[in-house]
């Protein structure tokens, strides 16, 4: 996109495709700066240093080889060297070699403008152009820094000098036409896309930044018009952007066009996700829930799992959001963010075991990531870990000096050691980096424990003032008022998380922030209050339930429980793996079930991927199973997945356990001992 910075990889295609100027320039052609060149354009970064380290200490005024040395520096963020480096490529780099010195030049303002030093990055481009004044991307560039600071009229003059270097580029236009909505001149910018769009029918960037521009005008209907062909064109990040602010000025048009769009396309699942995120955006989660499902019918993409799970969790409904984060992570196990998604999860509903194992596995495949240990000290701290919880904290400081919540957090775990003045040094730091309440802003608990009360409440309506719409926002306050001995004012504020939509009941009864109110009545009334509010899910609305135990027979296979069920009615035994995420079955059991009427197309997730023309089903296949029933227990649409192994035994795993309740393994009874909640009126 035409806004973007021009990145170092440009800069180094600018030197790959320098041609020798008309003066008859010697380049370097030695083998260890061909060798360097090559392996830093295969960002092979430190061996090709070696190479061009050897080449300058042959020949040390090689200004070529510095510039390469200076990208290398670049790409590795080390930019001190970086300035070293390309200080002596424009040294001694030949006045003669107009391209390469302007290319030196680029990488000096590229230095520049990482260390935040614009105004010097914009007059190193300056010298680009005049040393290659046909080379539009140093316009572009510039133009971009001169957008940054507000200075429209130098940069639509560099737009203008790339309409006239290619009046058939897009980008000259584009930069006009957005430094025009930057200034309120809608109907000039609209010409402007208007034009781009004429010229180039099939790029996105024209329709979406016209939609924008629509937008700010109120032509609601235009903009909607305009961001779903950039979406059809190629999902279009801008376009997929102005799409939740559409939802939220002018939901019922948006949504018409895109219910307009997927019904002509129905094929394509990504009308119904769009439709999903207008609802989502609007709160409207059951709304949403019923589109990213039809989206997740027609391509069972784990993105479409992870979506549904989101609007679950906001609505509570935490058994139904574990179902799909799990759905997601069995479609695609290399996202880790799933895995710590589950975690919270998990911790939410009050499973702290399962909770630890899962923040184990993502600490396991992201060791480098603060956030992590963070995250895992976090739930050690609510589960009273003290040691362990410091560990965690101290590890998440270590990768990352900056996160103010780490030091909170050990400094809370201090004072339960009663090492204050350890704690006092960690309160005083996250002052220090705190300095703008925002969102993830603590710094209110640490004036409050550092003695300064009044500072405390400061930050925190300042939190509250520019975050009125956030829910967290009021749970702090929450928390700091109970920590004062505020004991009304902490209620009241607890109650207005509530009514926006905080249901983190778990996590309130290990909050030690809580204590101070936790044997109020108001407290008590209210919590029981907002439980049986928050207490439900879109399936089971209106329903009343008992708790029943049920004890179902198993036998040995090895170290495994075996247990006879049906599924669609056809008699089967499975093994019962906690460790399995949803269940799994062979090729061999699908395909049979498939060709004797116990299951049918309609029951094949992705069936266009996976169900093969003689009815066979293949692996990877995941299947809806209609009822699945054991000990007299019916669970209804329970998530499949097929393997190709002629002996892998039916695994229920976690899809099915996590829709039951209680589980228990009794070995002298031989019976499984599951206490669950039974409907006993719809």
């Amino acid at each position: 996109m035409y806004m973007k910075k021009v990145v170092l990889a440009m800069v180094v295609a600018l030197i790959a495709t320098a041609s020798v100027s008309a003066q008859k320039v010697k380049r370097p052609d030695t083998y260890n700066y061909n060798r360097g060149v090559e392996l830093v354009q295969n960002n092979e970064l430190d061996e090709g240093l070696k190479y061009l380290e050897a080449e300058l200490e042959a020949n040390p005024k090689n200004g070529y080889a510095y510039s390469w040395a200076a990208i290398a520096y670049v790409e590795k963020e080390e930019y001190g060297y970086a300035m070293s480096a390309v200080e002596k490529a424009v040294r001694y780099t030949p006045k003669k070699d107009k391209e390469y010195r302007a290319v030196a030049h680029g990488i000096k303002a590229r230095v520049h403008e990482m260390l935040g030093e614009i105004d010097e990055a914009i007059e190193q481009l300056s010298i680009c152009i005049s040393l290659e004044p046909e080379e539009a991307v140093y316009y572009n560039q510039r133009a971009q820094f001169y957008y940054e600071q507000q200075q429209y009229d130098l940069a639509d003059k560099d737009y203008e000098r790339l309409i006239e270097l290619d009046k058939g580029d897009a980008m000259g236009y584009m930069g006009i036409g957005r430094n025009a909505v930057a200034q309120g001149r809608y109907d000039d910018a609209i010409k402007q896309f208007d034009y781009v769009v004429k010229m180039h029918s099939d790029y996105s960037e024209g329709y979406s930044f016209r939609a924008e521009a629509y937008m700010k005008k109120g032509e609601y209907s235009k903009a909607a018009e305009d961001i779903v062909t950039a979406l059809e064109i190629d999902s279009n990040n801008k376009a997929f952007f102005l799409l939740s602010e559409m939802a939220d000025s002018a939901k019922m048009v948006m949504e018409a066009k895109l219910r307009a769009k997927s019904l002509k396309d129905k094929s394509t699942p990504g009308w119904q996700f769009y439709l999903g995120v207008v609802n989502e955006q609007v709160k409207d989660y059951p709304k949403a829930i019923e589109y990213y499902k039809k989206a997740l019918d027609l391509s069972p993409a784990a993105y479409y799992a992870y979506r549904i799970y989101s609007c679950y969790e906001a609505m509570g409904n935490y058994p139904q959001a574990l179902e799909y984060i799990d759905y997601a992570i069995e479609m695609d196990s290399t996202d880790m963010n799933d895995l710590l998604a589950k975690a919270d999860l998990l911790y939410y509903m009050g499973r702290t075991e399962e909770c630890i194992r899962t923040i184990n596995k993502y600490v396991d495949n992201v060791p480098d990531f603060f956030y992590g240990y963070y995250r895992r000290g976090f739930y050690k701290n609510n589960t009273r870990d003290v040691k362990g919880s410091i560990e965690d904290y101290s590890m998440a400081i270590a990768l990352n000096p900056d996160y103010a919540y780490a030091y909170l957090g050990r400094a809370d775990m201090y004072i339960l050691q009663g090492d204050k003045v350890a704690a006092e040094a960690d309160f005083l730091k996250v002052i220090e980096i705190d300095t703008v309440p925002d969102t993830d802003a603590c710094a209110m608990y640490a004036y409050m424990e550092l003695g300064e009360p009044n500072k405390a409440k400061k930050f925190m309506q300042r939190m509250i003032d520019e975050n009125p719409d956030d829910k967290g926002v009021y749970y702090d306050a929450a928390c700091l008022y109970s920590r004062m001995g505020e004991t009304e004012q902490s209620v009241a504020y607890l109650r207005q998380s509530f009514e926006m939509g905080f249901h983190n009941f778990v996590h309130i009864d290990n909050d030690d922030d809580m204590d101070a109110i936790r044997d109020m009545e108001e407290f008590r009334n209210l919590i029981e209050e907002y439980k049986e509010k928050y207490q439900w899910s879109v399936e089971t609305t209106g329903k009343t339930f008992e708790e029943v135990v049920v004890e179902v027979p198993f036998t040995n296979d090895g170290d495994m429980c075996m247990v006879k069920c049906t599924i669609n009615d056809l008699p089967l035994h499975f093994i019962f793996d906690t460790g399995a995420s949803i269940i799994s079955m062979s090729d061999v059991e699908a395909t049979f079930m498939m060709k004797n009427g116990y299951l049918s197309s309609e029951d094949v997730i992705g069936k266009q991927h996976f169900l093969t023309a003689d009815g066979s089903v293949s692996e990877g296949t995941i299947l809806n199973l209609r009822n699945v029933n054991f000990g007299g227990i019916n669970l209804d649409n329970i998530h499949a997945s097929v393997v190709k192994n002629q002996r892998a035994p039916l695994l229920l795993g976690q899809s099915v356990m996590q829709k039951l309740g209680r589980i228990e393994i009794d070995n002298d009874k031989r019976v499984l001992r599951i206490t669950y909640k039974k409907v006993v009126k719809e």
